[in-house]
């Protein structure tokens, strides 16, 4: 595949040759090794996982300085899908231009897609068993907690002034009451972040973004890489709209050929479509769009029962790599209760590849078509602006999306009420589950009061799950 390579030989003058062509010192046997060990820790949502990789990539092995990657991270978040994942996609191919790229990029989420997938079989074969029931008990009743706290962090970060809070506010009423699309959501929120951000309103010149480390600072100049721009990264229009080509067609090509095989009522044509259109909306992390996600996949596709989401989002919790894999577990469960003429595993696992495939392979799409030009969106002032408001509509978003967590997680029935042109789902105060509320209230009191991280707090609740089933049961 001559269009997958880049179009320069990499590297400056006075950096040293490894022999293999790469002239900073790191030889790409040496980058997959590394790459490899970030996919292992890359735990505890997008804040975490970029850690991980300032601590290795920045700290450690001193491959770029903190300038670089910060620029690089402050990119990834202008971009809709997963930033951590896209973040590595970045350095590697920094590093080690297209294949550096591919390399890190499949490798942040091969382990938590076979860890997902695992766990899916037995969720899907052994699922209603008293063990396993318990155990994703403890789960949900954990993630719950963890929304919050994801609703607290994102939202201390985003609500800077009264206009980001009558945003944040609006999304919240527009998804909880309106039951309007998330995208529409985001694209209005976005639009006017635009403009405002161009106009010089100081209310869309907020920024944002996660801290990447503390520390001595290490400059470009002293990084493996230096602080020139390697002559594969600099703009190419040519081969930024090849790769593009070839990627759109990774992406897009299975999708429409299974339109044409199967029809649009096809599970795995649903599938296809579906996510990838999330990967094109997926605008401020897993959270914003995962309310999104219940709500079709629970009452317009019917692939899942609302307290499964919550089941699904415990093991991406749990398991290495974007929290955004979730998605996966969505698909495995959609196709497993629709085969066709399938088995029932094999259209589980069939469908799970497929939600993994469109999910991830825009991110490279975006990178590879961007990246060689990201000098240009620096300090700009519209995308700043709009990016500052997408960031507060997610607020709004996650916080529907806690409290429709929290309804079907605590209570057994739920209602549907309608007020004028208004839909609430009113829970059933008769049916509430005390052992939920407990084992909720535990988690929050671990992970706001002793600041327990989020892994030993699932994991403790998945066991008081288990115990409690066994005791009752």
């Amino acid at each position: 595949m001559a269009e997958m390579t880049d179009h320069a030989p990499a590297g400056q003058a006075g950096e040293k040759d490894t022999g293999e062509g790469y002239r900073h010192g790191v030889s790409f046997g040496e980058a997959f090794r590394v790459w490899l060990r970030v996919s292992a820790l890359s735990f505890g949502g997008p804040a975490g996982q970029i850690a991980v990789m300032h601590r290795i990539i920045v700290d450690e092995k001193r491959w770029i300085g903190e300038h670089r990657f910060l620029h690089a991270l402050n990119y990834c978040m202008l971009l809709p899908g997963p930033e951590a994942q896209q973040l590595a996609i970045y350095i590697g191919w920094l590093m080690h231009r297209t294949a550096g790229g591919l390399v890190a990029g499949i490798l942040f989420v091969l382990p938590g897609f076979l860890s997902i997938l695992g766990l899916s079989y037995i969720y899907a074969a052994y699922g209603s068993v008293g063990l396993v029931a318990g155990l994703f008990f403890g789960l949900k009743a954990a993630v719950l907690a963890v929304v919050v706290q994801a609703v607290i962090r994102i939202g201390g970060r985003a609500l800077k002034n009264r206009v980001m809070v009558a945003i944040a506010a609006a999304a919240f009423i527009a998804i909880f009451f309106l039951h309007l699309p998330f995208p529409l959501i985001v694209l209005t929120a976005g639009i006017m972040g635009f403009f405002g951000g161009r106009f010089g309103l100081a209310a869309f010149q907020t920024g944002g973004g996660h801290k990447a480390g503390s520390g001595p600072v290490l400059s470009d100049a002293e990084s493996a890489l230096g602080e020139d721009i390697p002559a594969h990264a600099r703009p190419n229009l040519g081969w930024s709209l090849r790769m593009s080509a070839v990627l759109l067609a990774l992406w897009l090509v299975p999708v429409a050929a299974l339109y044409m095989a199967f029809g649009a009522g096809n599970v795995f044509t649903e599938i296809g479509l579906f996510f990838s259109k999330m990967a094109v909306v997926t605008f401020g992390g897993a959270y914003a769009v995962l309310a999104y996600v219940a709500q079709q996949a629970v009452q317009h596709f019917g692939w899942l029962k609302p307290g499964e989401m919550l089941d699904g989002l415990g093991m991406a919790e749990t398991t290495p790599g974007p929290l955004i894999m979730v998605v996966q577990f969505v698909g495995f469960m959609g196709a497993y209760r629709n085969p066709g003429s399938l088995d029932p595993m094999l259209a589980a696992t069939l469908a799970a590849i497929l939600t993994t495939w469109v999910t991830f392979v825009p991110c490279f799409l975006w990178i590879f078509l961007g990246a060689p030009f990201i000098e240009k969106l620096r300090g700009n002032a519209a995308l700043a602006g709009a990016m500052s408001a997408i960031t507060a509509a997610v607020v709004g978003v996650i916080l529907n999306l806690a409290v429709w967590f929290g309804v079907h997680t605590l209570f057994a029935e739920i209602a549907s009420v309608r007020l004028g042109g208004l839909q609430l789902d009113i829970p059933v105060l008769q049916s509430a589950v005390p052992a939920a509320m407990a084992l909720s209230a535990a988690a929050a009191i671990a992970i706001f009061r002793f600041k327990a991280s989020v892994i030993a707090t699932l994991l403790a609740c998945a066991a008081a799950g288990v115990l409690w089933t066994l005791a009752v049961g």
